[in-house]
């Protein structure tokens, strides 16, 4: 299977140093150069259609611009390039949820992907008019997956759950194709609302070892409901042409964080109930910058500042290929990726590290090879190296 890669659409603003929020963190104020302008994101939507990422996450939470109405602006700048649009569910109804996918669908020619996020701070939720608990939430995630996965299959629901009820609920128009749903987890509970339902299970940027035991536990899940289930994982990138370059970057970033932020970010998320949260936070050990490489080339200096997603694959082009294809030989097939300033980076990896994996086999441009165009042409950024 060829592997699949995501790009990012930094709603919450983007700069040349790290742009905090996540997890019931705020978004740093610090370094927010670049304000989540459509225009801007868009440039950062078509520099990854270009360079041959399938598609771009766009994040969900009190922290950045709605990723709904922000992915329908920016794709209407983009032809091919689909959007994996991050979604809280018990916000509105199932029946509306699945009608506003079918609508996304249609209008933009079949490019959602959806991201189930069930919300792992309960005072975020609150925010929203949402008290349940956390193992509530993700029992409504259930029901509402449930509900919205039926009607895409043109069937009339009746449901009356614990969280949710519907009656005779139906779709006039349905999604050509369905989107496909991702979802990420790391609670008991979580694991199993995956294998009852996504297509696609997402895992942050963990050690291999700890990845590969969430690999199985997922797949074990999925067995007993009689599915399969793919794999992704969330990263950070830092790659340049040698490994002292994309080392003295990553550097740089970190002394660019102010510690009283560091403090600040880091007290507020040691009080997430993510289970994924607490793994990120184990893993930098207190942020010492010796010991903030926890595998060869995996970096969790992101995660001082920035909730969620915390940690970066750092190095040549070379050996972040290398650490891909580690992660894809433990059975990850999609990689949805990030870095600052989204629009360099995403040249940095799409011209360094893809066409590394494209001669090996392993990755095939989605747009251009597709149609028998061959190698894409390359359009570097200015400033930007291969």
């Amino acid at each position: 299977m060829s592997l699949t890669f995501h790009w990012f659409l930094p709603t919450n603003g983007d700069s040349r140093h790290v742009v905090g929020g996540g997890h019931g963190s705020p978004a740093t104020a610090s370094g927010r150069d670049r304000p989540p302008t459509v225009a801007y994101l868009s440039q950062i939507a078509r520099a990854a259609e270009d360079l041959g990422f399938t598609g771009a996450l766009t994040p969900t939470g009190a922290w950045c611009e709605d990723a709904w109405l922000t992915t329908a602006m920016v794709s209407q700048n983009t032809e091919r390039l689909k959007f994996l649009v991050a979604f809280r569910p018990g916000f509105v109804s199932p029946t509306l949820a699945a009608q506003m996918a079918s609508t996304f669908q249609r209008q933009s020619g079949g490019r959602l992907l959806l991201n189930v996020v069930t919300g792992g701070e309960s005072h975020e939720q609150r925010a929203y008019g949402d008290f349940l608990d956390k193992d509530d939430r993700y029992r409504r995630t259930d029901e509402f997956l449930h509900v919205v996965k039926e009607l895409w299959q043109g069937r009339t629901v009746d449901l009356e759950g614990d969280h949710l009820r519907v009656a005779d609920a139906r779709l006039t128009r349905l999604p050509d194709p369905v989107p496909e749903v991702y979802f990420g987890g790391s609670s008991p509970i979580a694991g199993r609302v995956a294998a009852k339902h996504v297509d696609v299970y997402l895992t942050w940027g963990e050690p291999p070892a700890a990845v590969a035991e969430k690999i199985a536990w997922i797949r074990r899940l999925a067995a007993e409901e009689g599915r399969t289930v793919r794999f992704g994982i969330r990263l950070h990138v830092i790659t340049r042409d040698t490994s002292a370059q994309a080392w003295a970057e990553a550097h740089r970033l970190l002394d660019g964080f102010d510690q009283e932020t560091v403090r600040s970010v880091q007290a507020g998320l040691a009080r997430s109930e993510s289970e994924g949260q607490r793994r990120m936070l184990a893993l930098h050990g207190g942020g010492s910058r010796d010991s903030l490489e926890i595998h060869p080339n995996l970096w969790a200096g992101i995660g001082l500042v920035r909730g969620g997603a915390g940690t970066a694959l750092v190095g040549s082009h070379e050996e972040v290929a290398e650490r891909i294809k580690e992660y894809h030989a433990l059975g990850i097939d999609e990689f949805v990726l990030s870095g600052y300033p989204h629009l360099e980076e995403a040249y940095w990896f799409g011209e360094g590290v893809l066409p590394r994996l494209r001669t090996e086999g392993l990755w095939a441009h989605p747009f251009r090879e597709e149609a028998g165009q061959g190698t894409p042409p390359q359009a570097p950024l200015a400033g930007v190296g291969r």
